[in-house]
């Protein structure tokens, strides 16, 4: 039987490929950092002081070992890794706004990470979580979404809660039918929901504009009505607006921390991650959640995701428990 951990993340690892200014001949150049929602989350956890492991697949060549050393070396259980010998690591490239809001170009047609297969699921080591986390791209490609809907069935049966994240990227579903579909079928199985102001909308049957300037009551509304769904427990981030918990009929509206925006990537993780190590680190068993502990638990989660945006890329932006502590002493 594998040790206890605390968060077993699945789904896609790549490379993010971020702007880092410009050539002497004036072309843009990029920065190679690690990243993929799940891996972030799985770090996060890690580098804040909670056992984490991931489980996904990479591609036999030197972005896939660089991946797996990224991993290992924030602490982070690379048992449940596998390696592809015919396809390559996923690749994305990430444009950044004036305010450091980010786009995404995939390289991932499909990639490595989409190829995980169930027979290549580390069954001990998804019984031993206390948390698994997973996200909507694990939906995108089969046999992802066959091995992640049995790893998430499998740690629930177990006796794991399910966390996930809906993390809506249009440019890897050809219909967007198919993949609100794919969103709710995950949050149906899910006891707790880190999702976007603009990823509620979408999962209200609403256009994603409907989110710019939604008032908190409305997306309070918004989140009941997922929560009816199946989960317990749903975060809504706002971005600098702070963060909503919705959790039986109390709602609480939790303020973010002003910081230095350089790049959005991975702060929805860092979010996502510093929540889930949070409410592992309470003596009470992790379904007896407590609404005021749990305001508590988001306002830890926006401090780590306003270290998060201060840096370039995801994985290297991941904050350890100082810099968070820092930022709530402020």
């Amino acid at each position: 039987m594998a040790r206890q951990i605390d968060v077993l993340a699945i789904g896609e690892i790549l490379i993010d490929f971020t702007p880092a200014g410009l050539s002497p001949a004036g072309e843009a150049l990029y920065e190679r950092n690690p990243g993929g929602a799940p891996a972030n989350v799985a770090v996060a956890v890690s580098r804040l002081g909670g056992s984490a492991a991931f489980v996904g697949k990479v591609g036999n060549d030197s972005f896939g070992r660089y991946l797996e050393q990224t991993l290992s070396a924030a602490g982070v259980d690379t048992t449940g890794l596998r390696v592809s010998p015919d396809h390559h690591t996923t690749l994305a490239f990430v444009s950044l706004s004036d305010t450091g809001e980010r786009d995404f170009s995939f390289y991932r047609n499909p990639g490595a990470d989409c190829l995980l297969s169930p027979d290549e699921l580390d069954r001990s080591l998804i019984r031993a979580c206390r948390i698994i986390h997973a996200g909507s791209l694990s939906f995108t490609h089969e046999p992802l979404r066959e091995s992640t809907l049995l790893a998430v069935r499998e740690a629930k049966a177990a006796g794991a809660l399910v966390s996930c994240d809906p993390n809506w990227r249009a440019s890897l579903w050809s219909d967007k039918r198919a993949g609100l579909a794919a969103m709710k079928t995950l949050v149906s199985l899910a006891d707790i929901v880190k999702v976007s102001d603009v990823e509620l909308a979408l999962l209200s049957d609403m256009d994603e504009s409907a989110a710019v300037d939604m008032p908190e009551d409305v997306l309070a509304g918004l989140a009941r009505r997922l929560a009816g769904n199946g989960p317990s427990l749903v975060l809504v981030t706002m971005g600098a607006a702070g963060s909503l918990v919705v959790y039986g009929n109390r709602v609480a509206s939790v303020p973010a921390f002003p910081a230095p925006v350089v790049d959005t990537t991975g702060a929805g993780d860092s979010f996502a991650g510093a929540f889930l190590y949070r409410i592992t680190r309470r003596a009470a068993p992790l379904r007896d959640l407590n609404f005021d502990d749990l305001v508590e638990d988001v306002r830890f989660a926006n401090a780590a995701a306003s270290c998060c945006v201060q840096k370039r890329g995801a994985i290297p932006a991941m904050p350890n428990r100082a810099d968070v502590e820092a930022v709530l002493e402020q």
